[in-house]
């Protein structure tokens, strides 16, 4: 007697699957964003450039993006420095140090607002200190760029962190057998391994960033021209029941994070392709 082996999955077939998949993305994302265009299409493309050209807006932009730009730099520098730590040393506390890293995921946005501009104020415990030296962090860009450096932080320990954790430490070994010094061993050896979920943080980061509204609005100032951020300016658009001015704003922003996350995943590929020479 013959018997077929058939391989049997726990989860229901393909179709199901997937039809749960494209409902559930559909009504999470799909249908939230389409509901922004067709909201902006309304407009005329001479309305939609009034909407979005204006001194003020375009200075929410340039605010918003240059400072979340900004904000995923530091955080990909220093939270590649911080899970280097996290996995190759053994330091006091170190279960502790590795918590701390989600509290921005856990901390509701409002109270790590109030916390910082606290923190930073004139007369707080980090602000009293920097107040003399002509250093104002709370209620100015610096803390927006404060704000999005914290709550973009976790994205990218988390995403290199793994990848570190499963990167042999017989490959630097063998590089410094060979001759290589520690700067040559990073950057032909460890840092190609790590670039394509360096960017993947990195990404993340700048996206949770450009979005982010709570924990900025108490430490910015909230200025026109000076320190309102383009949520801030949407949120402003709503209260006037500027529903199209709102979306056609919203719509930049949109496409400007497709633009990045397409530019970041081109990267990824290339290094991906690069690497497997």
């Amino acid at each position: 007697m013959i018997f077929s082996a058939t391989k049997k999955n726990i989860l229901p077939g393909f179709g199901l699957t997937m039809g749960y998949t494209l409902l559930y993305l559909s009504l999470i994302v799909l249908i939230p964003l389409s509901t922004v265009v067709f909201k902006t299409a309304t407009l005329s493309w001479g309305g939609f450039l009034d909407a979005v050209m204006t001194p003020r807006v375009i200075a929410s932009f340039r605010l918003t993006f240059g400072t979340a730009l900004l904000a995923a730099l530091v955080n990909a520098v220093f939270g590649l420095l911080t899970a280097w730590v996290l996995v190759r040393y053994r330091i006091p506390g170190k279960k502790v140090v590795d918590a701390l890293v989600d509290l921005p995921f856990a901390l509701p946005t409002a109270v790590a607002g109030i916390t910082l501009a606290t923190l930073y104020a004139p007369a707080g415990w980090i602000g009293r200190f920097l107040d003399p030296l002509g250093i104002k962090v709370a209620y100015t860009p610096l803390g927006i760029l404060v704000a999005m450096t914290f709550i973009g932080l976790p994205f990218v320990v988390r995403t290199v962190q793994p990848v570190l954790e499963e990167l042999e430490t017989e490959l630097e070994e063998a590089a410094v057998c060979l001759g290589a010094n520690r700067l040559q061993t990073f950057t032909r050896v460890i840092l190609p391994v790590l670039l394509p979920p360096l960017l993947t943080g990195f990404a993340l980061a700048f996206a949770r960033a450009v979005g982010e509204y709570g924990s900025i609005i108490f430490i910015a100032g909230n200025m026109p021209m000076i320190s309102e951020i383009t949520p801030l300016l949407i949120i402003t658009k709503l209260e006037q029941y500027d529903y199209a001015g709102a979306t056609a704003i919203a719509s930049v922003m949109l496409a400007a994070s497709f633009l990045v996350l397409f530019a970041v995943n081109l990267i990824q590929w290339w290094s991906r392709k690069y690497s497997d020479r």
